[in-house]
């Protein structure tokens, strides 16, 4: 059991510094993303302790490599990690979000009215929406490995700048598998970040992945 019972403490015990604004925020979020929860399988952190070391870690990570007035579209957003953490830390970027399972599409939906964020939601599949949209980066946490993620993008290399993906301690393995299939030809596969996540061994990582 977590000792930690608001955000304020969570981000406090782990040393994230946000604005008042930015606290607020993320506190309605996840009050909006765990009763949506409750009916549909979005998170399996489901208090701030998780919230802050997983959800917003991860997001941290990824917003670090991201510049002012970027377009990026979330692969697969689920509950919206890392896509709506990821407008509320930096408001300068440009988000889009792309969940091809309609009720969690209508969640998301919902939670960014309610946040007034302004964030697009694309009730479909990312690849489905570079067909006629073109975004800086796309952002993917726990949606494919990276063989399957360079299939599915490669087609789209022309309306993608890069890949910022989030990966666990297995990471490497991943990379293998691509490169024993022959995927990482005309591929730049870069670690920019390196980082610990609670109760995790290993280290996870931000890979950027350029496809030429």
């Amino acid at each position: 059991m977590s000792h930690v019972h608001t955000l304020k403490e969570a981000l406090s015990a782990h040393s994230f510094t946000v604005t008042d604004d930015q606290q607020s925020l993320l506190q309605q979020y996840c009050q909006h993303l765990w009763r949506w929860n409750s009916r549909l399988n979005l998170t399996r952190h489901t208090n701030f302790e998780a919230f802050v070391t997983r959800d917003l870690n991860d997001s941290h990570q990824v917003e670090k490599h991201l510049h002012a007035g970027e377009s990026i579209l979330d692969a697969g957003a689920g509950g919206g990690v890392p896509g709506i953490v990821l407008a509320i830390l930096n408001p300068e970027i440009v988000v889009s979000l792309s969940e091809s399972t309609q009720k969690k599409a209508t969640a998301l939906q919902e939670m960014v009215a309610q946040l007034r964020l302004p964030i697009d939601i694309f009730a479909e599949r990312a690849e489905d929406v570079l067909n006629s949209h073109s975004f800086d980066t796309i952002t993917a946490r726990a949606v494919a490995p990276l063989k399957k993620l360079i299939l599915l993008f490669r087609p789209h290399r022309n309306r993608i700048g890069r890949l910022l993906l989030v990966k666990g301690p297995n990471w490497a393995r991943e990379r293998d598998e691509a490169y024993h299939a022959g995927l990482l030809a005309g591929i730049e596969v870069q670690v920019v970040s390196e980082y610990t996540t609670n109760g995790r061994t290993g280290l996870s990582v931000v890979l950027e992945v350029r496809i030429h």
